[in-house]
């Protein structure tokens, strides 16, 4: 029996994308997002075409080390990172609240006044701490003057 018959046999290694390959482009898929990034840009950022991007984050394509460490650097995020929560991850789908959050990060980071970017956030301090609008709307008044 040849090696490849038994590893395939015994759950071993193969050239199809596994679970931890579509949870680790889930996890890419997410901080990209999340940077505001578009598929493009990161392909071009990596070296790669947007075609093979987008296959990384499918799960379609698995990814070499040494590609996942260039993402990583390009994400500003540790190479650990692709792999949290893949002990644990129950369902491939965003609940619609991972994804309004996914959205409200992109949107911000797009936003290329700073100024604005530092209203919102004092905004949302705010409404989290449940303290009024109209208060946090004096604050920043308060601070241009």
């Amino acid at each position: 029996m040849d090696t490849v018959s038994v590893f395939t046999r015994v759950g071993g290694p193969t050239n199809r994308a596994s679970e931890a390959d579509r949870h680790v482009g889930k996890r890419i898929r997410e901080r990209r997002v999340m940077l505001g990034l578009s598929q493009q840009q990161m392909a071009d950022m990596i070296g790669v075409t947007y075609q093979q991007a987008h296959k990384y984050e499918r799960g379609i394509n698995r990814i070499s080390a040494g590609r996942l460490f260039e993402i990583a650097q390009v994400l500003h995020v540790p190479v650990n990172y692709f792999f949290d929560g893949l002990d644990d991850d129950a369902s491939e789908t965003l609940s619609p609240r991972q994804r309004m959050c996914l959205e409200l990060a992109r949107n911000f980071a797009m936003i290329q006044n700073e100024r604005h970017q530092e209203a919102l956030s004092q905004l949302a301090r705010a409404l989290a701490a449940q303290v009024s609008v109209v208060e946090v709307i004096e604050e920043c008044q308060a601070q241009r003057a």
